[in-house]
């Protein structure tokens, strides 16, 4: 990509992520200095970061730069939902002469491993129960293990291990201010986009500027028929599954049944784990200017 960005536009100046958390400063850096794009190379975990960073500068008085990406990771489920070009070249064609398009993006107050109340963007599915779990050994996963295994790949052998071990957990899920859901759950997933974990098409009707978020309630079963199911999230065949309740709304609380803390109900955000519910998702309508989108 560096060669790419160089042969368009002469020297690139780059910034590498070390640490969580540098993305998103980073980005909050470059859109005070005043730049107009703010690109980001790498996976669903990375342009959160980056859009996270981003959109909290737009709580600024002046705009916030356009978001542009470069898929460089194990899922790639954003860059593949707007039809961004793996390849370099493509890619930054695209950048530059698509024309630029409004998207919705959400919020997420939670509570942090620290046990401090904390808060994060996201871009595409927001979601909690097993793929916290999923989030935390995949990304521990050795660079090793990574180089052998695509990112579906990856994705799809832990979220068969942790099938097997996860205990399924009681939550009260409550949607726009309504009557709260109780339900015995293996994942709840909140979705502005209609994919993640590498394919798996978790929210079929998501979308990614019509200012709702899709939520999607998997109700825990047995193992052996989750597991047998799992194949058909990645072509959406779940619809039918009498295990699954797909709502949509602008804002969405869940927390522990009984009301408790519940260090063991892990959240994924795009792809990391940050924390734990209770927790409460809001939309953020049109909120990101995105470059680059063919789709």
């Amino acid at each position: 990509f560096a060669d790419a960005l160089a042969g368009r536009f002469g020297s690139v100046e780059m910034h590498e992520t070390r640490a969580p958390g540098d993305a998103a400063r980073m980005a909050r850096e470059l859109a005070i200095a005043g730049h107009d794009v703010v690109a980001a190379a790498g996976g669903d975990g990375t342009i959160s970061e980056v859009a996270d960073g981003l959109l909290t500068f737009a709580a600024h008085p002046a705009p916030a730069p356009a978001l542009a990406v470069m898929p460089a990771g194990t899922g790639n489920d954003f860059a593949r939902c707007f039809g961004v070009p793996h390849d370099a070249e493509s890619c930054v064609r695209a950048i530059l002469d698509s024309p630029p398009r409004r998207i919705d993006a959400g919020r997420v107050t939670f509570v942090d491993d620290a046990g401090r109340l904390a808060s994060r963007h996201f871009v595409s599915v927001a979601s909690l129960g097993v793929s916290g779990k999923i989030d935390r050994v995949v990304n521990a996963a050795t660079s090793k293990r990574r180089g052998r295994l695509s990112g579906k790949a990856l994705f799809f052998f832990h979220t068969l291990r942790e099938l097997l071990r996860y205990r399924f957990r009681d939550v009260s899920i409550r949607v726009d201010g309504g009557e709260p859901v109780a339900a015995r759950i293996v994942l709840v997933a909140v979705a502005n986009n209609p994919a993640f974990g590498g394919g798996m098409v978790i929210a079929p009707d998501a979308r990614p500027d019509d200012g709702l978020l899709d939520i999607v309630i998997v109700r825990g079963m047995s193992r052996l028929s989750m597991m047998r199911d799992l194949r058909l999230i990645y072509s959406a065949g779940h619809r039918a599954l009498p295990s699954c309740t797909f709502l949509s709304g602008r804002s969405v609380t869940v927390a522990p049944a009984d009301g408790s803390g519940d260090a063991a109900t892990l959240l994924d955000i795009d792809g990391e784990s940050p924390g734990r519910i209770p927790a409460t998702f809001d939309m953020l309508e049109g909120a990101l200017t995105l470059r680059g989108s063919t789709g």
